[in-house]
């Protein structure tokens, strides 16, 4: 929990520092998420990163029957869903007009869920919206996710360089792989894992061969 905690806690203040420097127009840019602005993405990540508040306060399971890598299953990503949250994104959007709302909105969201997962016990159970029982550990691990890969969208919306912090890089790489090293002869540093695997970049005709040569998987949001 620990490592996690210090991967959300890093990761979100980072994109906090961020959201308080933009400028007024660039709420208003095209993401690499259509049909959604960054203020959409925003939106939606500011969600993402409150959600355990509630979570925490209601009971918790009896027992955990998945952990963060079946969290990210297909039915998160079926055409229904995807609609309600592009939807729901747009709609809170609207309801904060400019950069010091966005702002300020998204630190109290993060620090509240910081907050509120610094007074659980060890061992701490939670339900989601759709019902997985997890661990609060694994839930957490995918905010991480979350904000992270969201963070890459929001920079090229932006134009500027990833601020994908180390912490969070780690938590990343490791749920997406699995915990396996990468195949031999790719030479990816987190950032281009993180982009490979999430389909932010293709894979080249040699990447591809050798990551079939070694049979390696990685997880497929929605697969």
């Amino acid at each position: 929990m620990d490592e996690v905690r210090a991967a959300f806690r890093d990761e979100c203040a980072r994109l906090a520092e961020i959201l308080r420097g933009l400028a007024e127009a660039d709420l208003d840019r095209p993401t690499p998420c259509p049909p959604w602005t960054t203020r959409d993405l925003v939106a939606h990540v500011r969600t993402g990163a409150g959600r355990l508040v509630d979570m925490l306060a209601a009971p918790a399971p009896d027992r955990a029957e998945v952990d963060a890598a079946g969290y990210f299953g297909a039915a998160k990503f079926t055409p229904e869903v995807d609609g309600a949250r592009i939807d729901s994104a747009r709609r809170e959007a609207r309801e904060r007009p400019g950069v010091p709302e966005v702002a300020a909105d998204f630190a109290q969201a993060w620090r509240a869920t910081d907050e509120a997962v610094a007074a659980q016990p060890p061992g701490r159970l939670v339900r989601t919206r759709h019902g997985d029982a997890m661990t609060l550990t694994e839930f957490l691990r995918t905010r991480v996710v979350e904000v992270g890969v969201h963070g890459l969208d929001l920079a090229e919306a932006l134009d500027r360089r990833p601020w994908l912090t180390p912490t969070a890089a780690a938590v990343v790489v490791d749920l997406l792989t699995g915990g396996r090293p990468v195949p031999d002869g790719l030479d990816w540093d987190p950032l281009t894992v993180i982009r490979k695997a999430t389909g932010r970049a293709g894979l080249t005709d040699r990447e591809r061969a050798l990551v079939e040569e070694a049979g390696f998987r990685w997880l497929a949001f929605g697969g």
